[in-house]
């Protein structure tokens, strides 16, 4: 489509349920930031009524943020089908949805297509659901996603085999499209370098052992058995520090927790941070202990960081890209983990080109990936 002679961008609406600091969220502003403006457009549809954490930068980037309501819930079927049938019909220079809530993407895809869109993709960020009855219920509502989005993509092979089955996945029919990231942006330059001796300097960190972790406080991250881990580390290292980075809907059991452990004056929340880079450099190793996982950002940037990392062997294997990253199993227990992380301390890269190398070897490089997305909106557009 031309505009005055001129070919008009394709319009991509990125639907997700809120724009918070968290993992999938932030790879996409990853991805937005680096787009070439004149080749693809992002907006962005979301469920939730107040302002979040990039809300404002989206705005200043020239891109529309819309919010429906209300968000899809069993009891509120018709009247949230209604409310997206009515935006999707206003918005007719939408060229394609790009659906990061799987879990209700069987719900918007077909009624974008229905009023227009050329295409519907699903895109799945996690391999595992909450326990119970809602992660039985997105089970169900994911039954046949693949048979409906038009392109099926996962950021891992876990992913595509929780999300669209296994079948699915070893037929072809999901691409895998990795977190891309900008690895230059969190490497042990003497900007982070400095910015890491601030971190320490502004949490009275000084020589103490720092524990990190960065990532919102959700079941899938396990900040439990991260607590216990951290205990075992201060009966052993009493000058140990336990870093956590990010915000959510658990962090106040975690907080009652850190009181009941005794670890107040241990423990410190930073809350969400603009940029997560300095950070990495204020830690001596990084603990992940997910319960699940499709492929996790904040392992590949604290491997560009430099960052010794361990990892519960439910995180995809695709993250296995430097010397860096170190599995154990969750059920090795809290005592095994504190030992191989004291272990693992000061195992930081000394040559941090060998290390970009690997990651960009294992598809990581995040100009790599906006070209292959914007090539793949280009064929459906």
């Amino acid at each position: 489509m031309t505009e005055g002679g001129k070919k008009k961008p394709i319009v991509v609406l990125q639907v997700i349920g809120e724009m918070v600091m968290g993992g999938a969220e932030s790879r996409v502003m990853e991805l937005f930031r680096h787009l070439d403006p004149e080749r693809v457009h992002y907006d962005f549809l979301v469920f939730n009524p107040e302002e979040q954490y990039f809300d404002a930068e989206i705005r200043e980037r020239g891109s529309n943020l819309y919010r429906v309501l209300p968000r899809y819930r069993i009891y509120n079927a018709a009247a949230s089908k209604r409310a997206l049938r009515e935006f999707f019909r206003s918005h007719p220079e939408i060229d394609i949805v790009q659906g990061h809530m799987t879990s209700i993407a069987s719900v918007y895809l077909p009624i974008a297509k229905e009023c227009g869109v050329k295409c519907g993709i699903a895109l799945a960020h996690s391999a595992g659901v909450e326990p119970g009855l809602k992660g039985t219920l997105v089970r169900w509502m994911r039954r046949d996603l693949v048979n409906i989005a038009d392109v099926c993509m996962a950021v891992s092979e876990e992913a595509a085999v929780a999300v669209y089955g296994k079948e699915a996945y070893e037929s072809g029919r999901v691409r895998i499209q990795k977190n891309g990231t900008d690895l230059l942006h969190y490497a042990p330059t003497e900007k982070n370098l400095a910015g890491g001796a601030s971190v320490r300097e502004q949490y009275g960190l000084g020589t103490a052992f720092v524990v990190g972790h960065i990532g919102r406080f959700h079941y899938a991250k396990n900040h439990e058995f991260l607590l216990e881990v951290f205990r075992e580390i201060k009966h052993k290292n009493a000058e140990a520090k336990l870093l956590l980075v990010g915000n959510g809907d658990l962090e106040d059991k975690i907080r009652t927790m850190v009181r009941e452990l005794k670890l107040e004056n241990d423990v410190i929340f930073t809350g969400a941070v603009k940029d997560p880079a300095p950070y990495y450099q204020a830690m001596d190793v990084m603990v992940f202990p997910s319960r699940y996982e499709g492929l996790p950002g904040t392992v590949i940037e604290a491997q560009a960081a430099g960052l010794p990392i361990l990892i519960s062997d439910t995180v995809t294997r695709d993250v296995d890209a430097t010397p860096l990253a170190h599995y154990l199993p969750l059920s090795a227990g809290a005592k095994t983990w504190c030992d191989t992380a004291i272990e693992i301390r000061g195992r930081q890269t000394k040559d941090t080109e060998e290390n970009l190398r690997l990651l960009r070897e294992k598809g990581y490089d995040l100009e790599e990936q906006v070209e292959s997305l914007t090539k793949l909106y280009e064929e459906w557009a």
